[in-house]
């Protein structure tokens, strides 16, 4: 039997995984009566419903859980404060003034009318597509986390004999998990001198298991007409070209791809909200509002993160947010300006204010020992090791925001040694 919807909303999140659900938590914490959350897929949970492996919530709940446990947790805790799912279902277009068209599998094509709209959509894999690796188009060439979904959640293996283009954190997740499942994995080849992963993963994965991890090496070409036969594989100088006289082969049946993730901003395209091209998600200000009024973006849609935990807070607080402005709380604009200086590659919010605590993100570009990282000349931090992987998050108080009230402030890693 069909639950009847209602057609107006306080707040709507559209995605349903970790941010969604942590958004909707947070409309309803701040006194949001009527929430909304929308999803593509049947259950909600996204991304963490395949990621079976341990090392969630550590931030967040003190304790390690494994992605659908973590899952778990927050989808319970929005059932029991009566928000509204609505799943299986696709949000076709939003307007300026916050009308959703939605096609469902149950109800239908609906019109629905929202006060306040919360982007959660998450991110996409990188592709071959995206990075032109030449050769033929057999089968066994995929993305990670494509293959992860078919391990954990269909039981089928991609192959026998696995290559790794990538060191992100999936690729080489999935380096150990193929190994336990009885495949053998031949190598992970990165592009970067340096692994584009978590250091824990690297270790975790990679380490305990003998699989071998090559740096500033790529997939030069794939052999094979049905079916992946091998890859010719070679160094890449200093402006990442490939070295062919230095090149090798390597035998294997599977090559999957791990090389980054995109921020799925269709919907913010459409709504010409204004983007940031270092992160590929929207500007937001300090209450993680877009360009558009009554847009909110929070999650991976707004920038990648490389732990879950961090984006529950910011959708917290990004649901919270548009839950006052719901309910006619629209606090003072910003008036501080925040924008990336040297080795620098993004920063999140795009503005601050000096009214209360900011919690900022902020990804370096290279890797650096004994960084000192500055915010305008009032502000330093020393750290004894920043890599591009693992962002760095700052928590700026009120005492220290009121002396740059007013500027345009450049974050900056300067006086490290460069690995």
């Amino acid at each position: 039997m069909k639950n009847q919807l209602q057609k107006n909303y306080a707040v709507v999140i559209i995605g349903g995984g970790p941010a969604g659900l942590a958004a909707a938590l947070g409309a309803r914490e701040a006194g949001a009566e009527h929430v909304l959350i929308i999803d593509r897929e049947v259950e909600t949970g996204g991304i963490l419903n395949q990621c079976i492996h341990s090392g969630f919530g550590l931030h967040y709940f003190k304790e390690e859980l494994t992605g659908p446990e973590y899952a778990e947790r927050f989808s319970q805790q929005v059932l029991s404060s009566k928000i509204e799912l609505l799943t299986d279902s696709y949000v076709l277009n939003i307007t300026p003034d916050l009308k959703l068209e939605v096609i469902s599998r149950n109800h239908g094509y609906l019109n629905l009318q929202a006060k306040a709209v919360v982007l959660a959509m998450g991110c996409r894999e990188r592709t071959r597509g995206a990075i032109r690796t030449p050769g033929f188009r057999p089968a066994g060439v995929m993305t990670a986390g494509l293959a992860q979904k078919m391990v954990n959640m269909k039981g089928v293996l991609p192959g026998r004999r696995v290559a790794i283009l990538g060191s992100g954190d999936i690729g080489m997740i999935m380096a150990r998990r193929l190994v336990l499942e009885g495949c053998q994995v031949v190598g992970v080849f990165e592009l970067h001198p340096y692994s584009s992963g978590l250091s824990r993963n690297k270790v975790q994965c990679l380490d305990d298991f003998d699989i071998p991890l090559h740096l500033s090496t790529t997939v030069a070409f794939i052999h094979g007409r049905k079916r992946v036969e091998h890859l010719t594989i070679a160094p890449v100088t200093t402006q990442y070209v490939p070295n062919l006289n230095q090149s090798w082969d390597v035998k294997c049946d599977t090559l999957l791809f791990s090389i980054g993730l995109i921020p799925e901003n269709e919907l913010s395209a459409r709504l010409r909200i204004k983007m940031d091209p270092s992160t590929g998600g929207p500007q937001v200000n300090s209450t993680m509002e877009t360009s558009l009024p009554g847009v909110f973006a929070c999650g991976n849609v707004l920038h990648v993160h490389d732990i879950v935990d961090f984006v529950s807070e910011e959708s917290l607080r990004a649901g919270r947010f548009a839950a006052e402005l719901a309910l006619g709380m629209r606090r003072p604009g910003d008036n501080i300006a925040l924008y990336p200086g040297e080795n620098i590659a993004s920063c999140v919010p795009h503005s601050l204010s000096s009214d209360r605590e900011q919690i900022i993100y902020l990804r370096v570009k290279q890797p650096v020992k004994n960084a000192t990282l500055s915010i305008g000349d009032r502000y330093e931090k020393k750290f004894k090791r920043l890599i591009p992987s693992e962002m760095v998050k700052l928590t700026l108080p009120p005492k220290i925001l009121d002396h740059f009230f007013g500027e345009r402030l450049r974050i900056e890693v300067s006086s490290g040694e460069a690995e």
